[in-house]
């Protein structure tokens, strides 16, 4: 007999904690939300994400017409540990323990620092750059200029310096935050697209998902979804809330039709449930998660 959703041992769409070979797909939380400017919390972004990706298990993605996971080994091997209050020495050791993954990883945050660690592990085993897809309302590539020290408003400013990420075939979406002219034009000058969320509105998600293609081409690309590039109406639970971003219908018709991006990984940050009274933040969070893991069964099932 199946566990109703609310009952039962919570993992990601109660995927096993190990297997007796290699996962294709390594699910993991980081518990980190040290870096964060203004509200804490995100901390305990993958318990709610964990237990509101249980109301994906019914069936199929009715758009990707696949069940997210198919055709793949998935497990989910529970939290990062990360040394608490200091946030260098935590992401020294979130790097050494995403290095020991040897599989395709999904990160459930923690806020928008652990982006940098996990591409840290990954760019370890490649010869070029990545590709980053980068959905959020704030650019996160404040610099000592624009934002101060280590945090999750600089994560893309290090990857870039440290020769982690291409920018010239990476993509920023939904960006609507407060920021300085000189820093939308630096960014555009090393070579990043940046679309607005007036952008995404207008333009529409179709359009932008072909942008999204060009921009990467065939090269490897990691995705990086700040809960906060959507709406606050559709995503209150989060540290920085902005007015005017994507609404979920349209972050969803975006990411599903990117299945033909080499993906890399993926990283889902800055879900704060405790600000957030109905759990929409977090359902919104295991549903892009979930139709990520669907996008990796449609690669999988065409090669």
């Amino acid at each position: 007999m199946d566990l109703p959703t609310y009952s039962g041992f919570r993992t990601f769409l109660r995927a096993p904690t190990q297997l007796a070979g290699e996962a294709d797909v390594t699910v993991f939380g980081v518990p980190f939300d040290i870096g964060t400017t203004n509200r804490p919390g995100a901390r305990f972004g993958p318990e709610a994400v964990r237990a509101a990706s249980l109301m994906l298990m019914d069936d199929d993605h009715p758009s990707l017409r696949i069940t997210p996971g198919a055709g793949l080994s998935v497990i989910d091997r529970g939290d990062l540990e990360i040394v608490t209050g200091y946030l260098e020495a935590s992401l020294t050791a979130i790097e050494k323990q995403v290095s020991e993954i040897r599989s395709h990883t999904l990160a459930i945050g923690g806020d928008h620092t652990i982006s940098l660690p996990l591409l840290r592990a990954l760019r370890k085993r490649r010869a070029a750059p990545l590709s980053l897809v980068h959905f959020d309302a704030h650019l996160d590539t404040w610099d000592d200029n624009f934002g101060g020290p280590l945090g999750h408003g600089t994560p893309f400013y290090h990857a870039v310096r440290e020769d982690l990420i291409d920018p010239r075939s990476s993509i920023q979406i939904g960006i609507r935050a407060p920021v300085a002219n000189e820093l939308i034009d630096e960014g555009r000058e090393r070579g990043f697209t940046i679309l607005t969320a007036e952008h995404v509105h207008l333009a529409g998600p179709i359009a932008v998902a072909e942008q999204i293609a060009e921009c990467v081409g065939d090269r490897g690309a990691y995705l990086t979804f700040d809960i906060d590039a959507l709406d606050p109406s559709c995503a209150p639970g989060t540290g920085t809330p902005i007015p005017g971003g994507l609404f979920t219908w349209q972050a969803q018709a975006i990411v599903q039709r990117l299945a033909g991006i080499d993906w890399l990984g993926m990283d889902l940050v800055e879900i704060a449930p405790a600000y957030d009274h109905a759990q929409i933040t977090a359902l919104a969070g295991a549903q892009l998660a979930w139709t990520y893991l669907g996008l990796l069964s449609r690669r999988q099932s065409s090669a």
